[in-house]
């Protein structure tokens, strides 16, 4: 029996490290309505920034200042593609689109207005940033401090190879 507890306990804490380390396959909403499949956004060895952040949230809205002075290099230089996924909820999304549209963020905008990526990834504070290619996430950074983006961009370099 004691076996069976360990063999269980053990599943159960791979399965667990293992979840968190891939792109969980869902649908999800684009700044239009438009349902995308999650796991479409990092195929064909293309690398992705997946940023959860919300409109009610300062250092998100600081991080996504950030790379967006740099996104364009990024782009030029590595083929680096963001998604910017907010996970406000029914309440303060509609408050997005005006804030994406005056902010000028040149970077894919998605919905997650139920936080089912957010809790599936196992997040409790956004910002979270990953880095992801093949749906494997290969960086995983949370909080934002200025120069972050100065990190992830090395961790794209590093990747993009």
């Amino acid at each position: 029996m004691k076996t069976l507890t360990t063999l269980f306990l053990t599943l159960a804490i791979s399965t667990f490290v293992f979840a968190q380390d891939v792109l969980p396959s869902m649908q999800i909403k684009t700044l239009e309505g438009q349902t995308i499949s999650l796991e479409d956004i990092s195929k064909d060895d293309q690398l992705v920034v997946v940023s959860l952040w919300a409109t009610w949230c300062v250092p998100c809205k600081n991080e996504l200042d950030a790379i967006n002075e740099v996104y364009e290099d990024w782009v030029d230089e590595t083929d680096v593609k963001l998604y910017a996924i907010s996970v406000d909820d029914s309440r303060t999304v509609k408050r997005v689109k005006p804030l994406v549209n005056g902010k000028g963020w040149e970077f894919d905008i998605l919905l997650d207005t139920n936080s089912d990526l957010k809790r599936q990834l196992n997040a409790p504070t956004i910002p979270l940033t990953l880095l992801v290619k093949n749906n494997k996430i290969v960086f995983r950074h949370s909080g934002y401090t200025p120069g972050s983006e100065d990190e992830l961009y090395e961790k794209i370099k590093e990747f993009s190879k």
